[in-house]
């Protein structure tokens, strides 16, 4: 009887001791957070019944932005996808670069998406952790072959997903950076974006430099992000989404460029 209990005194220490830990986790990502209820949710947004870019298709390549790490894994793509009808190719893992040095880099992953995918549009995170991790900004090239980008550096693989993206699927490149944070890194990065769309002629959607985004009340702003660089459920899909259907439905599609 006495070997039972040290047992379930044992067990119960266990499972304290993780509820102790897994607490403070899902807090620090947001996930208890009141923006990730369930009324926020894809599952209770409703379609609309005549969006202009239902049955398009678009690619989506990103890091945990993209992918919706603090918001249950429910990102802007996906409320495009219930709300708007299109079909999405959503190639996010979070804690990638843009930089290649690793198998899931911006630019490996790049190349593991099927090419007779015939999207309307191709659409990359300015992923703030190149920011994080300081990784090089290098320099815009003067050449446009995709071989001799330096993707060691910022720059160099932003030009090289351009291109070939362009090869590939010949449709349009948007760019979206993060909302705006504490971070003079990626403000060197948006500015970075904006010399490389000088010369390649690529969309940007500017959420650090939007003048709507930047003037949300502080109660708003809580509700909508879980921190600094990820939003809530409610934060991609009443303060993010508007942004991204605005863009794609002034244009963004293959058919008008």
């Amino acid at each position: 009887m006495k070997k039972s209990r040290k047992i379930i005194i044992a067990v119960l220490l266990v499972v304290a001791v993780c509820a102790g830990v897994c607490v403070p986790i899902a807090k620090s990502q947001g996930l208890l957070s009141k923006g990730n209820d369930i009324m926020y949710s894809v599952e209770k947004t409703q379609a609309l019944d005549n969006s202009p870019i239902k049955g398009k298709t678009y690619i989506f390549l990103g890091s945990s932005v993209t992918y919706g790490s603090a918001a249950k894994g429910e990102s802007f793509v996906d409320f495009l996808e219930k709300r708007d009808g299109i079909t999405a190719v959503k190639e996010a893992v979070s804690g990638t670069c843009l930089v290649d040095e690793k198998d899931s880099s911006y630019v490996s992953r790049l190349k593991t998406i099927d090419k007779s995918i015939n999207a309307d549009a191709f659409i990359c995170q300015l992923s703030t952790n190149d920011a994080t991790k300081k990784k090089p900004l290098g320099q815009v090239s003067e050449g446009f072959d995709k071989n001799t980008f330096d993707t060691k550096t910022v720059a160099g693989a932003i030009e090289y997903i351009i291109s070939y993206v362009r090869e590939t699927w010949n449709c349009p490149v948007i760019f979206y950076t993060g909302t705006k944070y504490d971070s003079k890194q990626y403000e060197k990065m948006i500015n970075l974006l904006y010399e490389i769309q000088k010369k390649w002629d690529i969309q940007i959607l500017d959420l650090w430099n939007d003048e709507d985004m930047n003037s949300v009340s502080k109660e708003d702003y809580r509700l909508y992000m879980a921190n600094g660089i990820h939003p809530t459920r409610a934060g991609y899909r009443e303060w993010w989404l508007p942004k991204f259907e605005a863009q794609l439905y002034m244009g963004g599609n293959k058919n008008e460029r």
